[in-house]
């Protein structure tokens, strides 16, 4: 069993989504139970190049780059990460996007004092991913997968200075006597851990996840043999079913997506644990307004939890500053709180790059200026009781909740 991953009660956790995957979410996922959280993928170009920003306001730290607009305007943030309930707990995981050995090792040592550990993204079918032979796009290309792979190892991983954790996360081959061989490659690499969605390069999220017991089977006794933890992920939609698939099969845990993205509290439990929406809706708002997460990301995930039947899914949509959103989701002791962020006339550079094919980050929700708060807070959306001023005395305040 790889020491990354302790075997008590299988892992449940937070798969990297773009632009849901910020870090309202994974704090959320991580309040209502996730093992551990996945950032969005973020490419070695964007990330390279980066400042180490703390960012106390916040309790966060900030990668940040110039702006891209005019001059004098505060820096991006290309990446963000809080530094008591996701560094100090261990808890995230730095999604790269990668496709080249040398670019990849420079992006990690970024990041990695910052994370527990580095995700190699090689299973994302979509073009803003693939197109620069990244993501998917490597399981054409095994042979790079495994240099990359091998080179943060060797630069970050175990041993090292950095000391953290490699893993990668794939798709199914076909025929999947393929996949077979792929992972038996990959985990001669020196990986702490591989994730496998159970669905092909072509298949999309409303074609079932592949449960072939022989094939789930096959890929576990490989890692098992080779010491190396292993994920599933596909049509996963709360913590009763991950408990029982990773039973099932011996595996380490499982990876949730769209069911996080639609509602976070699924990591607590069975289906009739999940918590209304309205309510979810609520504390997401309230971590994104403590993070100072950027407006139109904000509203972006909103529109996966909200209700589409709902009158205030139209209204969210129309919402044009967090105070509107605020009235909407009726949590008027927010609304002091809330700053006016007009809604853009345009999207962001990164955003609409990322749409043409031409961006650095994956993360689309870029552009988002470093906090400047000075009034108190609670964190009501990531901790409930868990003020700053109870932060500011270490995570022993703050970790529990996590458990």
């Amino acid at each position: 069993m790889a020491s990354g991953l302790p075997r008590k009660r299988p892992l449940c956790v937070l798969a990297p989504m773009v632009r849901t995957g910020e870090l309202p979410t994974r704090l959320l996922s991580l309040k209502y139970g996730a093992s551990l959280v996945w950032g969005p993928e973020t490419v070695d170009k964007a990330i390279i190049g980066s400042t180490r920003t703390p960012n106390p306001a916040i309790f966060c730290t900030d990668f940040t780059k110039p702006s891209n607009n005019k001059p004098g305007e505060a820096p991006r943030v290309v990446f963000r990460t809080h530094s008591i309930l996701e560094t100090a707990a261990r808890k995230l995981i730095f999604q790269l996007g990668t496709a080249d050995p040398a670019l990849a090792v420079d992006a990690a040592r970024v990041v990695a004092r910052d994370v527990a550990g580095i995700g190699v993204n090689a299973g994302c079918p979509k073009h803003f991913s693939i197109h620069s032979g990244m993501g998917a796009a490597l399981l054409q290309t095994p042979d790079l997968l495994c240099e990359i792979l091998t080179n943060l190892v060797k630069a970050v991983g175990p041993g090292t200075e950095f000391n953290v954790p490699i893993s990668v996360k794939i798709r199914l081959l076909e025929p999947h006597e393929k996949t077979f061989g792929l992972v038996e490659r990959l985990v001669k690499t020196g990986i702490e851990h591989l994730t496998v969605h159970m669905r092909t390069t072509p298949m999309r999220p409303r074609e079932p996840a592949i449960r072939d017991p022989e094939i789930i089977r096959g890929i576990v006794r490989i890692c098992r043999e080779a010491g190396v933890g292993i994920l599933v992920n596909g049509d996963i939609d709360h913590r009763a079913a991950s408990d029982y698939l990773s039973e099932q099969y011996d595996l380490d845990g499982c990876m949730i997506a769209r069911a996080a993205e639609a509602n976070p509290s699924c990591f607590i439990g069975g289906q009739k644990e999940v918590k209304p929406w309205l309510d979810v809706a609520r504390e997401f708002l309230a971590t994104a307004m403590d993070v100072d997460n950027h407006f139109s990301n904000t509203k972006f995930i909103l529109n996966h939890i909200v209700d589409s039947k709902n009158p205030k899914y139209k209204q969210i949509t129309s919402a044009k500053t967090y105070k509107d959103m605020c009235e909407i989701l009726e949590v008027p002791e927010l609304s002091s709180d809330a700053e006016v962020v007009k809604e853009p006339k345009k999207e962001p550079e990164a955003v609409e790059k990322a749409k043409s094919g031409g961006y650095e980050s994956a993360v689309v929700a870029g552009g988002v200026a470093p906090g400047k708060k000075t009034k108190k807070q609670k964190l009501r959306g990531v901790g409930g009781q868990v003020s700053h001023k109870k932060q500011q005395q270490g995570m022993t305040q703050a970790v529990p909740m996590l458990s």
